[in-house]
């Protein structure tokens, strides 16, 4: 698979930033609204946004059960920072009704960084990432609070975990899409190539 076929959930949040960065980093990309859309990529990306929303949404337009299957049978899925919350088993401090889609087992913190004011960049040292640190956009960025065993941490920040990688799915709290750095794209492209 040279070119796989890579689907940005695009029901609220940074949609063109993550389908011209995944483009840069090889894959064909293309916006995905309903279920069945998901049986024709290889790879999705949950992009950042209000995780409320997106959870909302996803539910109204039926999408919560479909990517819940999806990502049991093996979807590779990456999610940046509301991504990151949608792809929680638990979150600590959810809103009423707040549904994730899971697949990663770890316990995430929403806002943790701070409100809207708040937000910054930071260089973040990543695990599979050559080439010095990511430039970290970090906007109401939530945290990691723990992760199971099977989770492998790929980054942390101020002490926080703020990149892991369970088996398919990846996730950052921070959005590279808005940088210009490709590199966690990469990353996440190749995994897709190796899971197909």
């Amino acid at each position: 698979m040279t070119r796989p076929t890579i689907g940005v959930l695009a029901l609220q949040g940074d949609v063109r930033e993550h389908l011209a960065a995944l483009a840069a980093a090889g894959a064909a990309a293309g916006p995905v609204r309903r279920a069945e859309e998901l049986a024709g990529i290889d790879g999705l990306v949950v992009p950042g946004g209000e995780s409320t929303t997106i959870s909302k949404l996803a539910a109204l337009f039926g999408l919560t059960e479909p990517l819940r299957a999806a990502i049991r049978g093996g979807l590779p899925v990456y999610g940046t920072c509301a991504g990151l919350i949608m792809l929680a088993d638990k979150i600590l401090d959810p809103r009423s009704g707040q549904e994730t889609f899971g697949g990663i087992d770890m316990i995430v913190r929403r806002n943790a960084f701070g409100r809207q004011n708040e937000s910054f960049e930071a260089g973040v040292d990543v695990a599979g990432v050559e080439g010095g640190p990511v430039e970290g956009v970090f906007i109401r960025a939530p945290w990691v609070e723990s992760v199971g065993a099977q989770v492998r941490v790929l980054a942390e920040h101020r002490g926080h975990i703020v990149a892991v990688r369970q088996g398919n799915l990846l996730a950052t709290s921070f959005h590279p899409e808005l940088t210009g750095d490709h590199r966690v794209h990469e990353l996440f492209v190749s995994a897709v190539r190796a899971a197909g």
